[in-house]
């Protein structure tokens, strides 16, 4: 036998190791991902408070032609950190001059990026998933715009599917706006409003220790008509009082029409060293 060969006394405890564990026999099972964030297009909707997603081809094929005959093309893009599916870092948002945890804003901001709470710390999410259907509770495609989401409807919604909401889960909340999403001005809500949270459901979800939640809306919690994005009291609730990460964006038609509300979630946002959130691309693992 070769010395370079591994023995098979060496090789069969590590192969036993992968085989018992669960994780990789799962993912080695008949898995299927569902998508849950949006394309990224120019003109897609975007929250007045940030500069929106652009895109266009810095380089074409046949702008340069190698000595062999082969091209490349490569595009340039400028975007804001709160546009499309994205997540909120713990700097995004400050009361009374603090961030979580009663850090300086204005100490934690200088130098053009955040020292303190940077998108950078954003942890990659592997966690129980679970899908609460406002829409499907209320019985309609799409909550009202200015619909506020109450404990009452959050609890009605979880027993509905037959969940329970845990220490560490990933909470997704389905108002059925992203139905709206290719028509930005109906998808933005100016004038109707937007369904989302209101501050006691963001209490509601807070006590139960997620370590995440998100919705299928541009600013996540409740927007009443004509008010727009001036005060976000739920943003302040779960991102300043609680450390509780917020996603945007999301597209739950696909996961809401599987029919299923318990999952495993992923998510794996950009080390962006400083800043106040990060475009991501979740996806449910369910089993087939």
């Amino acid at each position: 036998m070769s010395s370079t060969e591994p023995t098979p006394e060496r090789t069969a405890p590590e192969h036993a190791a992968a085989e018992s564990d669960p994780l990789i026999t799962a993912v080695r099972g008949n898995l299927q991902l569902i998508e849950l964030g949006q394309p990224f297009f120019t003109g897609m909707p975007c929250s007045p408070n940030h500069p929106g997603f652009r895109m266009t081809l810095a380089r074409r094929h046949g702008d340069t032609v190698r000595p062999d005959g082969g091209s490349a093309a490569n595009e340039i893009i400028v975007t804001g950190g709160h546009v499309g599916t994205h997540i909120d870092a713990l700097s995004h948002v400050s009361h009374n001059g603090a961030l979580h945890g009663g850090i300086d804003a204005q100490k934690a901001q200088r130098g053009g990026g955040f020292s303190t709470h940077g998108a950078e710390h954003l942890p990659g999410l592997l966690r129980r998933g679970l899908l609460l259907d406002i829409a499907r509770l209320r019985e309609i495609d799409t909550l009202p715009g200015g619909y506020e989401i109450t404990p009452h409807d959050l609890e009605s919604a979880a027993r509905q599917a037959r969940v329970r909401v845990r220490a560490g889960d990933v909470v997704l909340i389905r108002t059925g706006w992203s139905r709206l999403f290719d028509d930005p001005h109906a998808y933005l809500g100016t004038e109707t409003g937007v369904p989302g949270l209101g501050v006691q459901a963001a209490h509601w979800l807070a006590v139960r220790d997620v370590i995440a939640t998100g919705s299928d809306t541009t600013a996540y919690e409740c927007i009443p008509p004509g008010t727009g994005h001036r005060v976000l009291p739920v943003h302040r609730v779960l991102l300043v009082e609680f450390g509780i990460y917020i996603i945007e964006h999301l597209a739950l038609e696909d996961l809401a029409a599987s029919g299923i509300s318990e999952f495993a979630f992923l998510l794996a946002p950009l080390r962006i060293v400083g800043g106040t959130g990060s475009p991501v691309r979740p996806l449910a693992a369910v089993s087939r």
